[in-house]
């Protein structure tokens, strides 16, 4: 070991020279040192120089000089990564050798060129054993330092990434673990590490920079791997780590020194220290996951968890977590959407909405229905999510106008209310349907409901969308309105017509004093805007008066009267 180099108790009978271990150590170009913080020498092997260059080697014998040669923010420096390695390992993580109170460590970091020197930076693997004192202070650190790339990790001549997309191999290796396991009992570890807000990077700095920041996770988690253990990337902003998991070992431990490997410090890249981190999911197998797709699933569920928490979060599988069933069923309903579509099974209920004052009826709202294969048929409040979920709101959207349309077509007397999603509004060809609508002389006869519960983007281009739906003779109301995201600041802005307030909120008015209050509010706020407004959900006579004596325009729900097949046949509820 590196340590042997003048000390008192080597035995040239039983334990490699020094000498041989400095060969060892150049066969893989690398160079043993020592480091005893108490006079901040560092005492490196013959070959130094060829791992860190001439020029470096002058600042490389004191620790305090080696520390400022590595780049603020391209990794743990050697004390930061001994120091790292005694708060995330457990007791079982502790080097098997007599001494007490030592620790593995590893890091990643890239070494800059002196100053005046035209060499470009190095990166390299640093790696070894910490020794501490009763005091938790450092007393000496051992290890190797080797060359990991001339410049920047990962890029390789041909412009390629190292850290490439490589899930058949990580599926092969964990295959190999799995029938290992079957075979001769014992588990692993696997590890999913996802990059958090990879978006947000790419449009902060650009694809170049984003992928700078990738390589050098990937070259921090490569890092921590200790002997048979493996990565290989998952996806774009995802790496795969097959990793021990031993009897009586704390893998939570273990995950957790990957995840502090990279969240510690942020990346340098060409255009400096970026603020990035990783969020993880893991398990062990097969005890956790039986299979190459099961402990995928398994992993991404988890990293999803993770990431639900916090930023830079870990969390270990567990059987409550396991969304298989659930996603299995969304897919299948994915699927009657499709096949509703495809085969004309998708029609619409109409929903009356009375003045409040006379309870006229003064509209009709569309509601989507879906007639599945086995005649069941579904409400929108059951297709939405799951057609959120796959992309299907933009084609359902599309056929609920189409539909509303030819009923307008069809009853010259009729005023209807159609939902659209914030995304679906600027659809092509959502917008070809509502202007060939308008063409027909229809608009005048049409009030689009904007989704409130679902996020606007981008509330500029939405004003601009109003404007057009105006334009074309359209009213414009803003559905679901306290449940989602829109401010009246952003409301004013948006110039809509009415304001629907959202049911959940006037169904238990009458009982809850804040429900009240709030309502109130609405209707006081939106009356200055002299913007219109219904009440969903109106159950009874009560709440009907007290919506009406507070200025609520229309009134929607039970007591005005329920969705029917036909807009001209009234459905025989009270007030209806």
């Amino acid at each position: 070991m590196p340590g042997h180099e003048g000390s008192d108790d080597f035995d040239p009978e039983t334990e490699l020279p020094p000498e041989a271990v400095a060969g060892v150590a150049r066969t893989f170009g690398a160079a043993a040192y020592r480091w005893t913080p108490d006079d901040d020498l560092v005492r490196w092997s013959a070959a130094s120089e060829a791992v860190l260059g001439r020029e470096r080697l002058p600042l490389a014998r004191r620790g305090a000089d080696y520390a400022r040669l590595i780049e603020p923010g391209s990794g743990l420096s050697r004390l930061e990564a001994a120091l790292a390695a005694k708060e995330t390992s457990a007791d079982t993580d502790a080097f098997p050798g007599n001494e007490e109170g030592a620790r593995f460590f590893q890091t990643v970091y890239c070494l800059a060129s002196p100053s005046g020197s035209d060499r470009r930076c190095l990166w390299v693997e640093d790696r070894g054993v910490v020794y501490f004192d009763p005091a938790g202070r450092v007393r000496r650190v051992e290890g190797f330092v080797r060359r990991l790339s001339a410049g920047c990790p990962g890029r390789l001549a041909t412009g390629s990434i190292e850290p490439r997309t490589d899930r058949q191999r990580l599926a092969g290796l964990i295959e190999e673990r799995l029938a290992q396991a079957y075979r001769e009992g014992g588990e692993f570890g696997f590890m999913l590490v996802g990059v958090d807000h990879l978006g947000d990077l790419n449009d902060a700095y650009g694809f170049l920079v984003a992928d700078e920041v990738i390589d050098v996770i990937w070259l921090r988690l490569r890092a921590q791997l200790a002997e048979g253990e493996e990565i290989a990337r998952f996806s774009g902003s995802k790496f795969g780590l097959v990793l021990h998991a031993r009897p009586g070992e704390d893998f939570l431990a273990s995950a957790r020194r990957f995840v502090a490997a990279v969240n510690l410090a942020s990346p340098r890249t060409s255009a400096g220290a970026v603020a990035a981190s990783v969020s993880a999911g893991g398990l062990i197998a097969p005890r956790q996951g039986r299979s190459v797709p099961e402990i995928f699933s398994h992993a991404q569920d988890t990293l999803q968890r993770a990431r639900s928490v916090a930023q830079g979060s870990l969390e270990l599988y567990s059987p409550s977590f396991d969304r298989a069933a659930e996603r299995l069923a969304n897919v299948r309903f994915a699927d009657e959407i499709v096949g509703a579509l495809s085969h004309d099974r998708v029609s619409l209920a109409f929903q009356p909405i009375a003045h409040g004052v006379t309870r006229e009826i003064a509209f009709h709202e569309c509601l989507v229905r879906i007639t599945g294969r086995d005649g069941r048929v579904f409400d929108g409040g059951t297709v939405i999510p799951t057609a959120d979920r796959f992309g299907l709101t933009r084609l359902v959207d599309c056929r609920a106008l189409a539909l509303a349309l030819a009923a307008l077509q069809a009853d010259p007397e009729l005023r209807l209310s159609v939902n659209v999603s914030p995304g679906s509004i600027h659809d092509a060809a959502w917008v070809q349907i509502l202007e060939e609508g308008a063409l027909a002389g229809l608009g005048a006869r049409l009030i689009v409901e904007i989704t409130e519960s679902a996020s606007i983007p981008d509330i500029e281009a939405m004003r601009a969308r109003v404007a057009w739906l105006r334009a074309h003779g359209c009213k414009v109301a803003m559905d679901d309105f306290g449940v989602g995201y829109t401010s009246f600041r952003n409301l004013r802005n948006l110039h809509v017509d009415m304001l629907k307030i959202d049911g959940s909120f006037i169904c238990t008015m009458m009982q809850s004093e804040d429900d009240r209050s709030f309502v109130r509010v609405l209707l006081d706020l939106a009356g200055q805007l002299g913007i219109e407004t219904v009440a969903e959900w109106v159950l009874d006579e009560e709440t009907g008066r007290q919506l009406v004596d507070w200025g609520c325009t229309y009134l929607q729900g039970q007591l005005i009267g329920l969705p029917t097949d036909d807009p001209a046949v009234p459905d025989g509820t009270p007030g209806s």
